[in-house]
């Protein structure tokens, strides 16, 4: 399965470690930067490259990292066909709901609020999670879709 990394300075040590240890996994990674450590990078730069490429393609999965995660999604969900949720609380429950009712593909860290070690766990936990394709989650995922923008 391919995953797309990619934050800003505030999140790039989360990312290393999350790559390493999505490598470890067995997972096939894709590093969007970015690639040093800039305390005056800015997450646009890193995030709408990802967005773009994952907006192309069904099957792939995005892992997007800020302070709070909050401007990274919003840059994220600026590209037709992705969703990306936020999560900056350590509650796995808030992953597996944003699988199974929004089919999310990406997930927006908020670093500065998660430890390392739960990064690692809620990433394994929304690639393993599927869509729950239940009728309303479809319909509700289908008008997103036809917003007339």
């Amino acid at each position: 399965m391919e995953v797309y990394l990619a934050s800003d300075h505030a999140g790039f040590s989360a990312k290393k470690e999350l790559i390493t240890f999505l490598l470890e996994k067995g997972y096939d990674v894709k590093d969007f930067g970015a690639f040093e450590y800039n305390p005056q990078d800015d997450y646009p730069d890193f995030i709408a490259p990802l967005a773009k490429a994952i907006s192309r393609k069904n099957d792939v999965f995005g892992f997007i990292f800020g302070g709070s995660g909050q401007g990274e999604a919003i840059v994220a969900n600026r590209f037709a066909n992705v969703r990306a949720a936020v999560l900056a609380c350590e509650n796995k429950q808030l992953v597996t709901l944003a699988r199974e009712h929004n089919n999310a593909n990406v997930l927006s860290f908020g670093a500065r609020f998660l430890s390392v070690e739960f990064i690692k766990q809620a990433a394994i936990l929304f690639l393993e999670t599927d869509f729950s394709h239940a009728p309303r989650h479809t319909r509700r995922i289908e008008k997103i879709d036809n917003l007339d923008l």
